[in-house]
Order: C-alpha cells, then structure tokens, then sequence
C-alpha cells in the first residue's frame, strides 16, 4: 500500500531534473503559498529530522512530509503532479517554467486498514 505515487508527466520531469542534478528528494512542509507544495531538491540539500515523515520513494526519489503536515494528511493519498507555470523559486522544476502539486483523495476504510497493518506488523 503506497501512501504517496507520480503522475507519468511529474515522473517525466523529476527524471530530466536528475540528468542535470543527480538524485533528488521531494520535502513538503505544511508551509504557505508555495510551502504546501512539493519543493523538490537535490538529495542531501535540504536536511530531514525527527520532525519529517518518509512516506516512500516516488520513481525512486524519496518523498517527505513535516510531520505536523502529517497529522492533517495521514489519511489521504497523494500523487506528485506537474504543470505548467512558475511556482517556488526553491524547487528545481521552477526554472523549467512548470511546478510540481499534489493531488489527494482519502484513503478508503480498506485501505487504511492495509497500512495499519503495515505500520503495526500485522500485514
């Protein structure tokens, strides 16, 4: 059960990101503005603690959450998507003209018992 997945288009634009930069990492704090969105950094750039969550890797980058983010989202599923426009000046997708989001639904009741499972070790 994945908590977090990527668009073809997103993962299209994060793989030509890591020909110029190497292996990245998305961090999404539950900043305003562009601090709700996905900043997306070389890996290693910007530096994750206790107070991060790891939700899982995303075409193989890995993907995390401030965990107070966390609290508001941890029954949602999330995609990394990518359109069109200019977005923080932070992430290295914005001088491609194009800024990653998320889209989100809830986790059905099934779903969340799958990751329940998963985190207790009932799986």
């Amino acid at each position: 059960m994945e908590r977090v997945t990527i668009t073809p288009q997103a993962a299209g634009v994060l793989k030509d990101l890591e020909s110029r930069h190497g292996p990245l990492m998305f961090h999404q704090s539950g900043g305003c503005c562009d601090g709700s969105s996905p900043m997306c950094y070389p890996r290693g750039e910007f530096r994750v603690g206790g107070s991060d969550v790891y939700l899982g890797d995303v075409a193989g980058t890995p993907f995390y959450m401030s965990a107070s983010q966390f609290e508001y989202w941890q029954h949602t599923h999330l995609t990394v998507d990518v359109v069109p426009g200019r977005g923080s000046g932070f992430s290295l997708e914005a001088p491609l003209g194009m800024r990653f989001l998320i889209r989100s639904r809830l986790f059905t009741d099934e779903e969340l018992d799958r990751l329940q499972a998963v985190v207790y070790g009932d799986a």
